[in-house]
């Protein structure tokens, strides 16, 4: 039985982790696409920054809408559909030269992100049957996917120009296709299940706590944007190497993050998510301080560490706010998945700024305080209800609200 239950469990979370993939290849394929916006198109800093902003930021305001939608009503074929929306509008900024055109599908692709996640997160949450590693595995699927897109732009446009932009759809075929594979038989329905089973409907939504994460989450958000975007110049500075120091360094933070992701679902399992989440950011200080204040080789790695620090509780920040909000999972998903990472976004030319007007090494020293006020909001939160615990509750009867709008 044990076995069987195992089977019954990977198989959807690896279908859907492989489509978590292919979806967010889009979200770093938009900033991977800049370069080549610049020199083909000959677009300013400002306008291409403005693409990546167009993308990133509508997708993780509306993420949160996404989410709403998903408390009320099951949507499991928002994931395909979804996926193929992202990927095509990604294919299609390439075809024509007109930045507001450019503009609009590169939008239309954020708005396909926007939709998969909250509704996929549910989906995994039931497919999971409570496991944090299964979890910890679809998050790390969206991680390969976003750092695999600068190769994979690279690839294809760098042969065939921007006009081969068409090729990226190959990941949205790919991701529609398993999302497809994952849905039928048993994905679906714990993931209705999960979502609105009795504990739900006896469960009282906690936004104090909800709101406490979310600031933590903006923190991680704020170190982790920051450093994406400037630590291939700053270990450059700091080393005395050339383009592919910067590469390496970059390469170590995204590796860090996969492997601190699985190793959360982990940790959780056997110690509890709270404790490892507060451990993770209290850890990731030092870390911080090291690879901004420590020069030479050992720069290296600090990247490693503090990446792992970062990712550690990524995917428990997401099962955590969704048992926060018990009544409004999709909602509390769109938020820890969406909305709290656009403020790094937004953190990220203030702190080109203030390396413009100071030096680089000044603007990130902020970087270390934020992991410690991430850990101040999570001290004095408690572990929420596990939805898991309403398994020992009497059923409901048949006609429960799983199809109810």
């Amino acid at each position: 039985m044990p076995t069987h239950q195992t089977s019954r469990t990977g198989r959807p979370i690896t279908l859907l982790s492989l489509g978590h993939s292919c979806v967010d290849v889009y979200q770093g394929a938009v900033a991977a696409l800049v370069p080549f916006f610049v020199s083909e198109r000959a677009y300013t800093y400002a306008a291409a920054s403005g693409i990546v902003l167009a993308a990133s930021l509508l997708s993780s305001v509306v993420q949160p809408l996404f989410g709403a939608l998903t408390d009320k009503w099951a949507m499991p074929w928002l994931l395909p559909a979804a996926t193929l929306v992202s990927g095509t509008g990604v294919a299609l900024a390439g075809v024509s030269g007109s930045y507001a055109l450019t503009l609009a599908v590169v939008a239309i692709s954020g708005i396909g992100v926007a939709a998969y996640h909250p509704e996929a997160a549910r989906v995994a949450r039931g497919a999971s049957r409570g496991s944090h590693t299964a979890m910890g595995w679809f998050s790390l699927g969206g991680n390969l996917g976003f750092a695999a897109a600068p190769l994979l732009v690279s690839a294809v446009i760098a042969t065939g120009g921007l006009r081969a932009s068409p090729l990226l759809i190959v990941p949205a075929l790919a991701g529609t296709a398993l999302c497809l594979a994952a849905l039928p038989g048993r994905t679906a329905r714990p993931a209705a299940a999960a979502a609105t089973g009795p504990d739900r409907r006896t469960a009282r939504d906690d936004w104090t706590s909800f709101a406490k994460l979310s600031g933590a989450i903006m923190c991680r958000s704020v170190v982790f944007v920051g450093l994406s975007a400037f630590i291939s110049l700053y270990v450059r500075q700091r080393t005395g190497g050339g383009d592919a120091a910067g590469a390496v360094a970059l390469f170590v933070l995204y590796l860090g993050g996969a492997v601190g992701t699985v190793a959360g679902g982990r940790l959780a399992t056997r110690f509890g998510r709270l404790p490892v989440v507060r451990w993770s950011y209290a850890l990731t200080v030092p870390a911080v301080a090291g690879l901004v204040l420590v020069p030479g080789p050992l720069l290296y790695p600090l990247v490693a560490l503090t990446s792992a620090g970062l990712y550690v509780p990524f995917s428990l920040h997401v099962t955590l706010g969704q048992d926060y909000l018990p009544r409004r999972m999709g909602t509390a998903s769109g938020v820890t998945l969406g909305l709290t990472v656009s403020v790094g976004g937004l953190a990220s030319p203030l702190i080109g700024a203030l390396a413009d007007a100071t030096s680089l090494h000044t603007a990130l020293t902020p970087l270390i305080v934020m992991p410690a006020v991430g850990w101040l909001l999570l001290r004095r939160l408690h572990e929420p209800e596990h939805p898991e615990t309403a398994a020992a509750q009497p059923e409901l009867p048949a006609d429960d609200t799983a199809s109810r709008p």
